[in-house]
């Protein structure tokens, strides 16, 4: 008997996936690691985890800055792609997000809304106390997730997109509980289907499980320039954390 696969497992995973999003924004993710390494005030000889890092764009930058990186993710795809940038403080490997990493570092980042994939409450929040055992005592955490007031306000139904000559057939809506984009791709003669699927936390939200698991939010931001964070406005929800305990 099969075990049908979760939709970040086939979905990640598809060359389709890397085509969609190739044109992310790089600078924009670099001006927000350099205005995070300030923020944070990162000295270069402390040991950063980038959880969740799909390519590894992030970490790359943070390595190209001097840090010591690590990275994980559960798509081996991306993990493959990620390794041809590896070096001696550059290290990627396949990892569930779930279970706490052996060692502990100085700043954990969770970054580009990777966050709320699970279907139940409970998985979501062994992410959280994964993240508290993965940090060193007086480490700080990063949850950079999207605004879900604003996404809700300003959901687009559909859209289609043309990408290297596939075309992609979007469709996103709000059920009470998820936001779910459902994406058709059609390749030649060739059509499938995916999703993708995040839980929609609000600010209340995380400050309720952080405070359950023995972290204190210090800080807020709605912004990669970190601006302030304003709950109708604001397009990103960037957490800062440590440890209370």
């Amino acid at each position: 008997m099969s075990i049908q696969k979760k939709w970040f497992q086939s979905w990640f995973d598809t060359s389709y996936y890397h085509i969609l999003y190739k044109n992310r924004n790089d600078d924009e993710a670099q001006r927000f690691i350099s205005n995070l390494v300030e923020y944070l005030n990162i000295a270069k000889d402390q040991k950063i985890l980038d959880l969740a890092c799909g390519k590894g764009r992030h970490a790359i930058f943070l390595n190209q800055m001097g840090y010591d990186v690590t990275g994980v993710d559960l798509s081996k795809q991306s993990i493959d792609a990620a390794n041809t940038h590896s070096n001696d403080r550059l290290k990627f490997s396949v990892h569930d997000m779930r279970k706490p990493m052996k060692s502990k570092f100085d700043v954990v980042l969770n970054m580009f809304t990777s966050f709320g994939y699970f279907d139940t409450l409970e998985d979501d929040l062994m992410v959280i106390m994964a993240i508290k055992k993965s940090l060193k005592a007086d480490g700080i955490g990063v949850i950079d997730f999207m605004n879900i007031d604003n996404v809700i306000n300003t959901l687009v139904p559909q859209n289609s997109v043309d990408i290297d000559g596939v075309n992609f057939q979007i469709k996103r809506v709000f059920d009470g509980n998820f936001i779910r984009k459902s994406i058709q791709v059609k390749d030649g003669t060739e059509t499938y289907n995916f999703e993708e699927i995040v839980r929609a936390y609000s600010h209340e939200d995380f400050k309720t499980m952080l405070s359950a698991n023995g972290l204190q939010l210090i800080d807020c931001f709605g912004s990669y320039d970190l601006q302030a964070f304003d709950p109708k406005l604001s397009s990103r929800l960037i957490l800062i954390f440590k440890s209370s305990l």
